[in-house]
Order: C-alpha cells, then sequence, then structure tokens
C-alpha cells in the first residue's frame, strides 16, 4: 500500500524577491534547470584574474529579501573543475537588510594561467533560503549527544594532538609502520595512497 501523500514532489517554494537591475542591459539571474537551488550569477564587467590572484566582481544586482530568509553566494563547480576558479568568503551572505550591490570575490587557484572573466559570464550562484535567529542561551552543561566533543576530522579516524595545534602527519598503524591503502580507507583516511603530506 503506498504511503499517504506519496507520489510527485512537492513543487519547491516560491519566494518573491524585489530587484534593482544596476546594468538594465544584463540579464537577470536564472535558474539553468528546473529543481535547480542556485540562480546563476552573472558578471557585470570584464575581470582579469592573474595566477593566484583574486578581484571582485560586481553582479549588476542589489536585492530586498525578505525578512526571514538570507541569500547565499556559492561558487559554481565548472568554474572550480575546468579553470580553478572560486568564490572566497564561500558562501557568502546577502543579509535581508542589505541593499548595496552583490559582488563576487573570485579566486584564481592556478598558479600558473590567467583567466579572465567576461561580461555576462557566469561567476556564482545565489541560493535563497529561510534563516533563524539564534538566541543563546548560557547554561553550565550541554546535553549529551553521540558525537560529544569529537570535531575537525573526528569522525574520519582523526584528531588533534595534545597541544590543540592542527597539524596533519603521516597516519600509521599501532606498530609504527605506514598504512596501506586499504586500511586507509576503513580508517577513513581520505589521502591518496602514497601521497605524501607536508
Amino acid at each position: 500500500m503506498e504511503a499517504e501523500g506519496a507520489g510527485a514532489p512537492a513543487a519547491p517554494e516560491v519566494v518573491p524577491v524585489r530587484v534593482r537591475r544596476l546594468d538594465p542591459d544584463l540579464p537577470l539571474p536564472r535558474y539553468a534547470v528546473a529543481g535547480d537551488a542556485g540562480a546563476d550569477l552573472l558578471a557585470r564587467h570584464d575581470v582579469e584574474l592573474p595566477p593566484g590572484g583574486r578581484a571582485t566582481v560586481p553582479t549588476g544586482l542589489a536585492l530586498a529579501l525578505p525578512e526571514g530568509y538570507a541569500g547565499f553566494v556559492h561558487p559554481r563547480s565548472g568554474l572550480a573543475a575546468r579553470h580553478g576558479v572560486t568564490t572566497l568568503n564561500g558562501p557568502g551572505t546577502v543579509d535581508a537588510g542589505y541593499r548595496g550591490e552583490v559582488m563576487v570575490t573570485l579566486l584564481n587557484t592556478d598558479p600558473e594561467h590567467a583567466f579572465t572573466v567576461r561580461r555576462g559570464d557566469r561567476v556564482a550562484q545565489l541560493v535563497v533560503q529561510r534563516v533563524a535567529r539564534a538566541e543563546l542561551v548560557v547554561v553550565d552543561e550541554l546535553p549529551p549527544s553521540p558525537r560529544g566533543e569529537g570535531g575537525h576530522g573526528s569522525t574520519g579516524g582523526w584528531s588533534p594532538p595534545g597541544d590543540g595545534r592542527a597539524t596533519v602527519g603521516p597516519r600509521t598503524t599501532p606498530d609504527g609502520g605506514p598504512l596501506t591503502s586499504t586500511e586507509m580507507s576503513t580508517t577513513g583516511d581520505q589521502r591518496v595512497p602514497g601521497e605524501e603530506q607536508p
């Protein structure tokens, strides 16, 4: 018997967002495919990114998001995979009260090749989400949880040294030998076998 309410997935929530076009000739952001979470933000100007360099790219768009929502600027996977270009401060946050132009700070991680952003290029994605404001309540003890205080890779078999410094060294077996690729996979080590760590 089919569960109640099963069937076609519910349509995503549609949130009206008022926009001011600072460059009327630049198309509005759009969702490339039905069901996409992010709308593509476009570059307002040509920008040259030298090897290892960064630049802030204007998008020609100012927003008035409804109260209770925020916009989050995410990198585009295609730019990262093909050209090594990603966003800094990602995801960037566009607060509901912000009325200035949405800007995207791009970083060219390629150490040898420059990258040119052309006007109208898709440079990032804007995801609009509901947000909650936290009311911080000071307590003497936190309730227990299965994870406890484990963090910084603890679920992948790594823990920081006793002095608290975040350093990563070669993983070893209990007798001090190097891990094999099979042992790496069973302990959650995501390193490429044989890869040296700095």
